[in-house]
């Protein structure tokens, strides 16, 4: 039995890749200050409504990473002017359109805390605190060395440094995740697939030394690399600092050489090869999630998938309709390679405009994997990137053949939660998809563009088909009326014109009808009065 605890009763598994808008409807003076009402969004539904201020909460926290933000300048006079808080709205909006679309600073928990008080408000930290004193009460060989705070970007994962009491000089690495929204293996199945990962033993997959798992969290220890990732490598800067510092504004990145491209791009992809031959879905693949040792690069956090945390790449890939689950190993490959050559992720994908790079043969693998046509016909497979002349003839020091021998009840469940992520990942994909067309249907109607053409278009429509003209009457001279004794008898009569004209005609006064007779007034009195 496991030592972690169950989750809560209607406990909900949210995704925190999913992206957060907001929209500052209105402003409101409370004594000396002002507050804005925020609309806030979680992708493309409707979230939650709520007031704040907005400098206090995000300013300061955000000061660490170093990227420059937009934010407007306070007043002490005059701060309560109309005109002034109107622009200090539309500078606040600026100042929160530059973060929320920012990759980085989105999924930070700062962002997240103010903006989604409700989902983000749990202590994390001493939620894993818990958890691991739980462990360390149980197995008594493991010691806390100290924590290490903020060093990886998801909000749900803590980790610590530990030590072995029996080995003293060893540092290990303890994680504890939360269980995510994309975790479709039972409890059984994911332990089975749990101590199927801590029994490989192969160079190009970073060793899982423990695991244990709950319905609700997992608990993990693995190796500590003192040199950090790949890219704290490619950034220049400390493992231990905080991922906000180390890659909010790294002033010194610098992409890997051609000769380091080439070796440890053949080797990542002789790692994904590995999982993917053994039925073992990925999709967590970026340069944080990679570790050089002596050499060689071996890939972390392989769990991630079969614990259903969700990828850091997923806002990008769920907006590209043709990535399914196979083909996003490759996606993330594209997007690491970019990173080891230009020292830096790209802004966006697809990328049809590559800066100008110092290794052109790197270009050419570059384009058939984040270029558009490659993300909207067919992405080349991880084996058909190895045949390519940039890793064909990289020149490997485990040359044997590797594989993962996975047990074929195991390799059914694994092969059933891969088509539950599929129907997820699509399910997004097409509501994404939708969601797009109709603000680009709802844009072009209102723009300014649209609205001329169509005054022209009713134009044309009134020229082509003009009004039926109107004839005036003809003035009558006037008659005084004639005195009746009784009042007359009304009848209705029709009268033949000689043109074949029908005339209708009211007797009993005197009456004036104007017939036109193809283009000739007639006029007609008639007078018939019966007493």
């Amino acid at each position: 039995m496991s030592f972690l605890e169950k989750p809560a009763p209607g406990r909900v598994l949210l995704d925190d890749t999913v992206p957060l808008t907001a929209v500052i409807e209105a402003s409101q003076n409370l004594q000396s200050h002002t507050e804005y009402i925020i609309r806030v969004q979680r992708g493309v539904s409707s979230d939650n409504n709520w007031q704040g201020n907005v400098k206090v909460f995000l300013s300061v926290s955000l000061q660490v990473c170093g990227i420059s933000l937009p934010l407007p300048p306070k007043k002490l006079i005059g701060n309560m002017d109309r005109e002034f808080i109107a622009e200090r709205q539309r500078g606040l909006q600026a100042y929160l359109d530059s973060i929320t679309q920012h990759p980085l600073l989105s999924s930070s928990l700062p962002v997240k805390k103010f903006l989604d008080p409700n989902n983000y408000c749990a202590n994390y930290t001493e939620i894993a605190l818990q958890q691991v004193s739980m462990f360390f009460r149980s197995d008594l060989k493991w010691e806390v060395l100290e924590p290490l705070r903020d060093i990886g970007w998801r909000i749900r994962k803590k980790y610590f440094l530990i030590k072995n009491k029996e080995q003293p000089k060893e540092r290990y690495l303890l994680s504890w995740v939360d269980l995510g929204p994309d975790k479709f293996l039972s409890d059984k199945d994911l332990q089975s697939a749990m101590k199927l990962l801590t029994s490989l033993s192969t160079p190009y997959l970073c060793p899982l030394l423990f695991s244990s798992t709950s319905e609700s969290s997992a608990l993990l220890i693995r190796p500590f690399s003192e040199k950090g990732s790949l890219r704290d490598h490619i950034c220049k800067v400390k493992p231990r600092e905080s991922y906000l510092k180390k890659y909010g504004n790294p002033k010194n990145s610098q992409g890997l050489e051609l000769s380091d491209i080439k070796l440890y791009g053949r080797q990542i992809l002789e790692g994904l090869k590995l999982l993917h031959d053994g039925c073992i879905f990925y999709g967590h693949l970026h340069a944080s999630n990679v570790i050089v040792d002596g050499g060689v690069c071996r890939l972390m956090d392989v769990e991630n998938g079969m614990l259903g945390v969700p990828s850091v790449l997923r806002p990008s890939f769920t907006q590209l309709r043709k990535i399914n689950v196979l083909s996003i190993d490759v996606f993330c490959f594209g997007h690491l390679l970019y990173e080891m050559t230009y020292g830096r992720p790209p802004d966006r994908v697809p990328v049809d405009q590559f800066p100008p790079a110092p290794y052109t043969a790197v270009v050419s693998v570059l384009q058939s994997i984040l270029s558009t046509e490659a993300c909207k016909s067919k992405m080349p497979t991880v084996s058909e990137l190895i045949q390519t002349s940039l890793f064909s003839d990289v020149q490997l020091q485990h040359s044997e053949k590797l594989q993962i021998k996975v047990p074929s009840r195991l390799k059914e469940a694994l092969k059933t939660a891969k088509e539950s992520l599929e129907k997820r990942l699509q399910e997004e994909q097409r509501v994404l998809h939708q969601h797009r067309r109709l603000t680009r249907a709802q844009s072009h109607h209102g723009s300014e563009e649209e609205k001329k053409r169509r005054k022209i278009l009713a134009r044309k429509v009134v020229q082509k088909h003009p009004k039926t003209p109107t004839y005036p009457m003809i003035p009558l001279p006037h008659a005084p009326p004639l005195p009746l004794p009784h009042p007359p008898q009304v009848s209705l009569s029709v009268c033949q014109g000689r043109i074949g004209q029908t005339v209708v005609c009211l007797r009993g006064s005197i009456t004036n009808c104007v017939a036109n007779f193809k283009g000739l007034s007639c006029l007609f009195f008639m007078r018939n009065l019966h007493v």
